[in-house]
């Protein structure tokens, strides 16, 4: 299969979903917002990568093309193509299905866990709770039709599936050693007092659940792409 990504910034990679896409041979292509790359045809891959970034889905002022990026989301959304969106691509996601984007009371920044609150076949090797990685100041209201599966303790909005086709995570289970201390390095300035703001040396210490991660990552893009 061809998978596209769009990708808003140098640091919020695929990593673990490439490594994922190389062993299970198939094909991935990028488009570059800061690049100002172009946008391919709908008709040119199988399955829509929209990964995060430091913007919110809101800022198309200061970020014209998030406007067309939105309406080429929901043009995939509409011709049945798989669509999977982490964090920002979540919301982005959220936002081109017709629901509301905003900042969160509280942000959340670190090793947290998250409860099922919903089931679906593509989360069936997901335990009741686990503990995921966090980075993420906005929210949304949850897209019509969409199922929820997975609340944490301060942002309710945190997985969902819709029609099979869209999967959206606010989390990230694509974490590796790499990308986290590229975050640590280059995003600092995000970080503030709120008690689901973890310190540097949490984050560092909570590299031991990357694993279990990318285990639970690569049994969902396996089951979601075969849908």
């Amino acid at each position: 299969m061809h998978f596209h990504c769009l990708q808003h910034d140098e640091f919020e990679k695929p990593a673990y979903i490439t490594e994922w896409i190389n062993i299970n041979g198939h094909n991935l292509t990028f488009t570059y917002f800061i690049k100002n790359d172009q946008l391919p045809p709908h008709s040119s891959y199988d399955v829509l990568l929209i990964m995060g970034g430091p913007m919110g889905a809101y800022d198309e002022d200061i970020f014209p093309w998030l406007k067309k990026e939105k309406i080429y989301i929901k043009e995939a959304i509409d011709l049945n193509k798989k669509v999977i969106g982490i964090c920002l691509g979540c919301q982005l996601l959220a936002a081109a299905m017709g629901s509301k984007v905003y900042p969160h009371e509280e942000k959340e920044i670190g090793f947290f866990p998250v409860k099922k609150v919903g089931s679906h076949p593509v989360f069936y090797n997901f335990p009741e709770s686990i503990i995921v990685f966090h980075w993420h100041g906005d929210t949304f209201d949850l897209p019509k039709n969409a199922q929820l599966i997975f609340s944490s303790d301060v942002c309710a909005n945190q997985a969902f599936i819709c029609n099979n086709n869209v999967l959206g995570l606010q989390f990230h289970l694509e974490i590796n050693k790499s990308l986290i201390h590229s975050w640590l390095e280059n995003c600092g300035n995000e970080f503030d007092k709120s008690r689901y703001t973890q310190k540097k040396e949490s984050i560092i210490d909570g590299l031991k659940y990357v694993p279990t991660c990318n285990l639970l990552l690569d049994d969902l893009l396996t089951r979601f792409i075969s849908l």
